[in-house]
Formats: structure tokens, sequence, C-alpha cells
């Protein structure tokens, strides 16, 4: 009979889908189910006798005797895994997330606990996906608005949102975006919606004015599409500011008509002219259109990927949405670069700084974009020198260089830097061995605009290394290179050590 009940115990422990594991007072496991077994990773039997510390992940060791023998003493049930995280180890040396439920109970005069264990990974993972997006989200410095398909009052916002319109989240959820568009009435803005409702079409995309709580207005780009809260139907609204845009295309127009002018003047025929211009037109536009069209493209399939097992796929279209953007920057900031040094309006600023420092922080950031297998090699004793110059220019240059050496060599390369310091001047040499310069555009390299003929499908608008020549001559410093095409490059910086001010 006795044998009988253990079988039906056995029998009714296997049955419970948590994981089982029963200790005595000495923390030696005396029985575990099968569903324990298995998260664990051991085969039937396999634990029995063995200390419980074979299931507590080494470094959680040193306290869990103390923390076994408190809960002996006062023999409580207890909810182990709210609040704080516990883990487990699997026999492969593996950790995962776990929940405990602790029970003692006393048989034939002896002490055991009872732990019921339950593998949180899935939980953990999704909690994580979860407060990630939300971070996107809530971080965003674009404005994202969320409002009810029906009522279209707002559901939600992000601090972006909040804090260039105006309102609180508060003052928006009794607003609609008719409240925030002068440009429209509710019948307009509802025949807007009907292809989304319709679902003809995923997205819509249209220019507008936004007006703030302040009563200023701003232009904006608008993305539109249909999502679902749980069983809601609502839009999810993508606002960018494009005031700055809309400046800098001004901006960009008159420094074109003015370049035009320039070139009247160069250039010997109207032939020649025209020529320059429509390369230069075409370098900007397609500098931007192949960049945005990407960022645009990602924005939309980003949607799509609603499903845990798809982070993957999210996570590309994030990077390439931040590829995209820190591109259009660099860009921006070269067009603005040229302009300050054109009129003379750059107030360079002097400080004493190590050299290392410049140095790490370039590579550092040549890292992220370095292509499969490519490696830098970094100066040996480096950490003694130091100059008394500007600091940004210095790593504006570095960088120009070594992003430079990385996009024009293939994978599997080296690239080597080397520095040395004399009494008066600092050489800084970066040598690469990728597509190198073809020997009759070497005369032109660091024109503003000229692109070598081997480098005309690459990305690029040929303006860094003007903008970093221009620099050092106004430092006193030089820049040169020696290069033989398809075996590498070297480019050489040389700084006076102190500027003279």
């Amino acid at each position: 009979m006795f044998q009988q009940n253990q079988d039906i115990f056995k029998v009714l422990l296997d049955a419970v889908s948590e994981g089982v594991v029963i200790v005595d007072e000495h923390q030696k496991i005396v029985e575990t189910n099968d569903s324990a077994n298995q998260m664990f990773g051991y085969a039937k039997g396999e634990l029995v006798k063995q200390s419980l510390n074979i299931l507590i992940p080494q470094n959680y060791h040193a306290g869990h005797g103390a923390h076994f023998n408190g809960f002996m003493k006062h023999k409580a049930r207890r909810q182990m895994g709210h609040g704080r995280d516990l883990f487990g180890a699997k026999k492969d040396g593996s950790v995962f997330p776990v929940e405990a439920g602790l029970n003692p109970f006393t048989i034939y005069g002896k002490d055991y606990v009872m732990a019921l264990v339950i593998d949180i990974s899935e939980r953990k993972y999704m909690e994580q996906e979860r407060n990630h997006l939300a971070n996107i989200f809530k971080e965003s410095l674009n404005e994202i608005y969320v409002f009810d398909a029906k009522t279209l009052k707002y559901i939600n916002a992000n601090y972006g949102a909040q804090k260039n319109i105006g309102y609180s989240l508060e003052e928006l959820t009794d607003m609609t975006p008719i409240d925030l568009n002068p440009n429209f009435t509710e019948s307009q803005f509802r025949m807007q919606l009907n292809e989304l409702n319709d679902k003809a079409i995923e997205k819509i995309q249209f220019e507008t004015i936004h007006q703030r709580k302040s009563g200023s207005t701003y232009p904006v780009n608008v993305y539109l599409q249909l999502s679902k809260l749980g069983d809601r139907a609502v839009f999810v609204a993508i606002i960018l500011d494009i005031t700055e845009q809309k400046n800098y295309t001004e901006k960009l127009e008159k420094t074109v008509e003015l370049r035009t002018e320039e070139l009247k003047t160069a250039l010997a025929t109207e032939m020649e002219l025209n020529d320059l211009k429509t390369k230069f037109l075409s370098m900007v536009s397609h500098e931007f259109k192949t960049p945005l069209s990407g960022i645009l493209t990602s924005t939309m399939l980003l949607n799509k990927y609603k499903l845990t097992e798809q982070q993957e796929k999210r996570e590309k279209h994030i990077n390439t949405i931040t590829d995209k953007v820190q591109y259009l920057n660099t860009i921006l900031n070269d067009f603005l670069s040229v302009e300050k040094l054109e009129k003379g309006k750059i107030n360079y600023k002097f400080t004493s700084f190590k050299l290392s420092k410049v140095l790490n922080e370039v590579i550092y950031n040549a890292n992220m974009i370095l292509k499969k297998g490519q490696h830098i090699n970094y100066p040996e004793h480096i950490d003694d020198i130091s100059l008394f110059q500007d600091e940004k220019i210095l790593e504006l240059s570095l960088s120009n260089i070594l992003y430079n050496a990385i996009k024009y060599s293939p994978e599997n390369t080296v690239i080597d830097i080397t520095i040395s310091q004399n009494k008066n001047t600092t050489i800084i040499n970066v040598t690469d061995n990728g597509m190198g310069i073809p020997e009759k555009d070497q005369k032109n390299i660091f024109n503003r605009y000229f692109r070598a003929e081997n480098a005309l499908l690459m990305q690029g608008t040929g303006i860094g290394l003007n903008i970093v020549k221009d620099h050092l001559v106004n430092l006193n410093g030089t820049i040169s290179f020696e290069s033989v095409e398809h075996q590498g490059s070297t480019f050489t910086i040389e700084l006076p050590n102190k500027a003279a001010i």
C-alpha cells in the first residue's frame, strides 16, 4: 500500500506543469519531477542527492545558504522572483530567469521544502521588447501621436511631440489633429484618412503646417498609418519638423546661386559652366535622395514586423534609419563648414590635450563602420604626446581620413596609423590597402566637389578633404598623400605642436 501511494504521488508530481524540486533541511535534492528535469537539462533521477547549489548560478552561491537557513527557521510559504531577479542554472552552464514558490512541509519528523519553479525567459524577453519599443516612442525627437480612428481624439503623444507643440498629454487627449492643423477642416482630414480606412494603401504622407499652443506655426511632413491598440483601431502619426530643412534648402539654393556666379567668372565657356553646374546639382540631389528613400522605406516596413520573432528585422530597419540620418547630418555639416570657411567665420578654440584622447574617440567611432574583417592598427608610444591646438578640428581631420580609408578599402584589410612628434610638429600617417587614387586624378583630390574616377559610384560629396585642408592651412598645418591605384594610399597630417595665437 505504501509503494502504491508513492507511485500515485510520483504520477501526480510529474503531472504538474511547473518544475518541482524537493530538498531536505540540508539542501540536498530528494526528488524532482519531469518538468524540472527538462527545465534544467538533467536526466530523470540525475539530480537526486545533489546539492541544491547545482541549480543556482555560481555568483549567487555565497548568499544562498543564509537565505535558506532563514527560510527554514520561519517555515512560511514564500513566492520568489517578484520584485527582484531570480535565476536558475542549467546543466550546460547557461543561466535563465525564474520564479519560484517555496512550500515547507514535514514528513515523519523530517523537514523538507518543495519549490515550484517557472521558467520566465519568454516573459522577460517580451518585457524587454516592450520596454525597448516604449523607449523608442518616448525618447524619439520626432513628434509621434496616436489618435482614435473614429473620434480622432489623441490617445498618446511622446515627449518630443509635447515639447514641440507646447501641449501636455492631458491637454492633448481632449484634442484632435484638426486642433493642431489650421490648414484642415474635419471633413477634409477624414477624406485624407479614407484610403487608409479602406486599406487601399498602407500609409499616407503629406506636408502641412502645425500650430503650437503659443500660436506660432512651423512646417511639417506628416506620415500616417492605420494600426491597432488592442481591439481599438488607431492612427499613428509621425511628424517631422522641417523648419531647418526648409531654411537650409533656401540657404543651399542661395549658396548654389552664389557658386554658380563664381563659376561663370572662372570657366572659359558657357558649356563648361553648364556641365559643372549640372554635375553639382545632380550630386546634391543624389546624396540627399538616396538616404531619404532608405529612411522612408525602413519607416514603412517597420510597422509590418510586430511579432517577437521579427525583432531582428525591426532592428535592421532601425539601424538603417540611424545610419542614413547620420549620413545626412554629415552632409549638412559639410556644406555648413564650407560656407563658414569661405566667409572666414571659423573661431578656433585652442586648448592643451593628449593626442591619445582624440585618437581614442576617432577610432571608437570608426570601429562602428568597419567592414567585415577590417582592422585598425593603433599606434604605439603616444601616451605622452600632447598638443596645444583646436581639439575638435584635429578630431574632424582624423575622422575624415580614417573614414575614407575604411570606405575605399575592401573587407579583410588593415589600416595602419603611425604618429611621431619632434620639438615643433606632430606627424600623423593613415595608411590603407584600398583602391588607391588614379594618377591623373591626384592633382585635384583636394578640390571641392571633386571625386576620383574610380570612386564615382560610391557615396560621397567630394567636400571632406577640401574642408580638412582649409582647416589645417588655417592652423599652419598641412595635409599630403601618396597613392598607387589598386594598392592603397597614405595620408599625412603635419600640425604644429603649439598653435600661434
